[in-house]
């Protein structure tokens, strides 16, 4: 079994144990809504486009609205089987999936207090380690000084090239991806001038 799949299937019970009201690190929406959003982007490609495509919004929204309708069992059956056979998605579930389950399952993990980070296999924190890198340049692209993304065996990402010294951010691949990926909920090291280590947590880092 992957990654994506060990984790698809490890945040599916998370979501049942939190229960459908309970927060999520998306902003407002519950673990309701994360799982209706799961489903859209796996099942209906005529609206995920919207995730990526501005205009495309607020069909997504709708169809997003409309699917969280569904009572929270149903759908957390249909995030924790996957993509359906005749989804793009389904023959690259390993690779495609891997950060979207990953993050998802410590947003709704981190969105309670008093959470701790998970101890992870070396092979998954390489994996992520590998998933860091493939989005750390787009991650920030926005930050005003260069920066350094560097694990904790001194393995190293140029995530930001520029002019002027770089921060370097510290941490497990895991966290850094987190980070990458817009969450402040991390346990990171950050180093560099006072100023722009304080720009780069500033950094508006979407993907």
């Amino acid at each position: 079994m992957s990654l994506a799949q060990r984790e698809r299937h490890a945040l599916v019970a998370t979501m049942t144990e939190a229960g459908p009201a309970a927060p999520t690190l998306c902003g407002t929406w519950t673990v309701h809504d994360l799982a209706a959003h799961l489903v859209v982007r796996e099942r209906r490609p005529d609206a995920s486009v919207g995730i990526v495509f501005g205009p495309m919004a607020g069909y997504l929204e709708a169809k997003q609205a409309q699917i969280a309708q569904r009572p929270f069992a149903e759908l957390l059956e249909l995030v924790r089987t996957g993509p359906p056979w005749w989804s793009p998605l389904r023959p690259v579930d390993a690779v495609a999936n891997l950060s979207e389950m990953f993050i998802h399952h410590e947003d709704v993990r981190r969105a309670e207090p008093g959470w701790e980070p998970r101890q992870l296999a070396e092979r998954d924190e390489a994996r992520l380690w590998t998933a860091l890198r493939a989005v750390a340049r787009t991650a920030y692209r926005k930050s005003p000084v260069p920066v350094v993304l560097t694990s904790l065996q001194g393995a190293e990402i140029k995530a930001h090239r520029g002019d002027g010294d770089a921060v370097v951010l510290t941490g497990t691949p895991s966290e850094l991806l987190l980070h990458a990926f817009g969450r402040d909920e991390v346990r990171i090291a950050a180093t560099g001038a006072d100023a722009d280590v304080q720009a780069v947590l500033a950094t508006d880092r979407s993907v």
